[in-house]
């Protein structure tokens, strides 16, 4: 994934916005969601991403950026064949490691193990 915005906006007050809306408009599958998973199987196919950043630095080479993500997951077979309702999505949060290049914009996404962070 590339990540050119955030690397224009790195250093301003905008940086924060500018991630989030980059992250945000990015195809889940492109996220290890499914890793970070707490109280569901699978990321529902309609989740919407919500992510905040935490915490930022920079090397000479990359930015890096410390991100929390809700998002939904649902539990597959949750429901008996004849039960009429919908499936249920439940809510979900990770928190993720963006390392970002900072000549090319690509970036590097890893799921942080809350327990040891």
């Amino acid at each position: 994934m590339v990540l050119s915005n955030s690397v224009a906006a790195w250093g301003t007050p905008a940086f924060a916005v500018t991630f989030a809306a980059e992250v945000q408009a990015l195809d889940p599958s492109q996220l290890p969601l499914q890793a970070g998973l707490a109280h569901s199987s699978h990321v529902s196919a309609e989740t919407t991403l919500t992510v905040l950043v935490m915490e930022t630095a920079a090397t000479a080479t990359q930015l890096q950026v410390k991100a929390g993500v809700f998002y939904s997951g649902v539990i597959a077979g949750s429901c008996c064949s004849d039960d009429p309702t919908p499936v249920c999505e439940q809510p979900e949060y990770c928190t993720l490691r963006f390392e970002i290049d900072r000549e090319t914009a690509i970036a590097r996404v890893m799921l942080v193990d809350t327990d040891n962070a």
